[in-house]
């Protein structure tokens, strides 16, 4: 897959890394709770993530961070709508909205989002033997015609062949995608950097992200600020941007489609560079 089609862009995948810009608007996320979470900071720190050059804003309503607290629909819709209907009225950026509930999607996607970012990979809610290939959430995605990036996530480390095991549940989250009817072209797949993994999976998912474009979409790498991060190099998740811009400089060698950021310039210039040396030539 070449081009990806968010909202009324398209992404030439193939040849360049994109950014998507973090913006979580909640009191509690990991490395950036309630620092975006009034109406006037999460716009203004939109706009300086768009000058920056990040390619779509990412808005999330709840923390997914180890032991998070899960909040209700209601609540989770409360944050996020008024920001994706604000950023979408105010900027020419298309918007995701991270969330893994379909009732929240719902509600996002008639808000103006373009992008449905799901970190359980339309699994939540779903049984297999009782639903089929039905998911609750593609069915949503499916109904709004949007895009997707759909992640992989256990809620366990019972693996008995760590990768082959992770391509095989996204085999199966791409059955429930093409099951319900989500266009091909809107699909971005995301190992999962830090969901349902060992310290060391999460390295093999780093190393090995660019495999998982033979399952026939492209990829999206989502490592900033995260504990694999601080775990090796022994910092707390404010200082870990050298060693995001690591793993954002392998997902560019490794021809993955976008990576997920806070800090967008760092990241927009590693991705530069990184794909100068790639190519053998400066970026038009």
């Amino acid at each position: 897959m070449n081009q990806l089609k968010i909202g009324n862009r398209s992404f030439d995948v193939a040849h360049h890394t994109y950014v998507m810009g973090i913006l979580n608007v909640t009191p509690d996320s990991f490395s950036d709770g309630g620092k975006w979470n009034e109406m006037d900071a999460a716009l203004k720190h939109t706009e300086e993530m768009i000058n920056d050059g990040a390619d779509i804003i990412d808005v999330g309503g709840e923390s997914t961070r180890p032991g998070h607290v899960q909040i209700s629909d209601e609540e989770e819709i409360s944050r996020v709508l008024p920001v994706i209907e604000a950023i979408h009225s105010r900027f020419d950026v298309p918007v995701s909205l991270d969330t893994y509930k379909p009732s929240v999607a719902e509600a996002g996607l008639t808000a103006g989002a373009d992008l449905l970012n799901d970190i359980w990979g339309l699994k939540y809610g779903w049984e297999k033997e009782r639903d089929g290939w039905k998911s609750p959430m593609a069915a949503v995605i499916a109904k709004h015609d949007a895009a997707c990036c759909l992640m992989h996530n256990r809620d366990n480390q019972d693996y008995k062949d760590f990768f082959e095991d992770m391509r095989r549940d996204l085999q199966e989250t791409i059955r429930l995608a093409e099951e319900a009817g989500i266009r091909k072209d809107g699909i971005l797949l995301d190992p999962g950097v830090g969901f349902g993994k060992s310290y060391e999976n999460n390295l093999e998912a780093i190393r090995r992200c660019g495999e998982l474009q033979n399952l026939g979409y492209p990829v999206l790498l989502g490592t900033s600020r995260k504990s694999v991060v601080g775990l090796t190099l022994d910092l707390p998740s404010d200082e870990r941007v050298e060693g995001t811009l690591v793993t954002t400089v392998y997902a560019v060698a490794q021809y993955c489609g976008f990576v997920r950021v806070h800090d967008v310039k760092e990241n927009v210039r590693a991705i530069k560079m990184a794909e100068a040396i790639r190519d053998g030539k400066k970026e038009k």
